[in-house]
């Protein structure tokens, strides 16, 4: 009879015993698929966020390539027609005397004019352009182009020694610019514009503030918003963070930040940006 129950106890412990071991493989099956799950998880949105990403540089580099062709266009073709058409104008300006020779002259002086800001604007959509200058002197040449307009007022203030960030990093921040610049002549009716450039050697700021109408904040995540949106997906291509702020008739404030240590791919390109010119 003792056999018999030492016998059922160790029935009962090895039972016990298959138990907690089914247990626990259950409970290791169930680790191990929802870790599985998980990683399968990160790995489709790190597929969705790359696809994001390499579909945003194929936009802007086609962006690139239109504003570059453009830019030929205005330069090789259109200045030439104009200054063709001055000279003609001259010559006959000359066989003329008069009130008409005055109005000819006149007219010349405003071809010869546009001839100017077709120009200044062509050098500011070309690639090129850009990189040979750098970031703080071609914000500059916009200065005096924009204040020359008289649409608004441009104030551009520099602060820190001054270094590269990467020719890519600086064509898109310069296309941030000009996003900024064109929401506040188009939408904003602003009269002032503000530019800042931070540097310093972990970190550089650029600010860009308008006085003009504003808007509210859920505009950000509204699909009327996309301008303000492709300005934080550019700023995110080149590892900068964008805050954008405003409220009605507050103006926008817009600031990025970056660490210019931090070495970025973009457009399968690697640079570094180190401080130093």
């Amino acid at each position: 009879m003792l056999f018999k129950d030492e016998e059922v106890i160790l029935i009962i412990i090895a039972g016990t015993a298959l138990l907690l071991l089914l247990g626990f493989f259950m409970v290791g099956f169930l680790l191990m698929f929802q870790k599985k799950q998980n990683k399968n998880a990160m790995e489709k949105a790190e597929l969705k966020s790359s696809f994001k990403q390499e579909l945003l540089k194929t936009r802007i580099e086609i962006q690139e390539e239109t504003l570059n062709y453009v830019s030929r266009e205005m330069h090789d073709n259109i200045t030439q027609v104009l200054s063709f058409v001055k000279l003609n104008m001259g010559l006959l300006a000359n066989k003329l005397g008069g009130e008409e020779k005055v109005k000819l002259n006149d007219s010349r002086e405003l071809i010869a004019q546009t001839i100017t800001d077709l120009r200044n604007l062509s050098k500011s959509l070309s690639f090129e352009h850009i990189n040979s200058l750098g970031l703080v002197k071609t914000l500059e040449l916009e200065a005096i182009r924009v204040n020359k307009s008289g649409l608004i007022n441009m104030d551009l203030n520099v602060e820190g020694e001054m270094y590269t960030l990467g020719e890519q990093r600086e064509l898109v921040l310069f296309r941030i610019f000009q996003e900024a610049l064109n929401n506040a002549l188009k939408h904003a009716d602003a009269a002032n514009i503000k530019i800042g450039l931070y540097y310093n050697a972990q970190m550089f700021n650029l600010t860009i503030e308008d006085d003009g109408a504003g808007f509210q904040p859920e505009l950000l995540t509204d699909k009327s918003g996309s301008g303000l949106r492709n300005m934080k997906n550019r700023a995110g291509l080149i590892g900068a963070e964008a805050v954008i702020t405003s409220s009605l008739k507050q103006g926008c404030t817009i600031k990025l930040s970056l660490n210019p240590l931090v070495e970025e791919n973009y457009a399968n390109e690697t640079h570094s940006n180190s401080p130093g010119r």
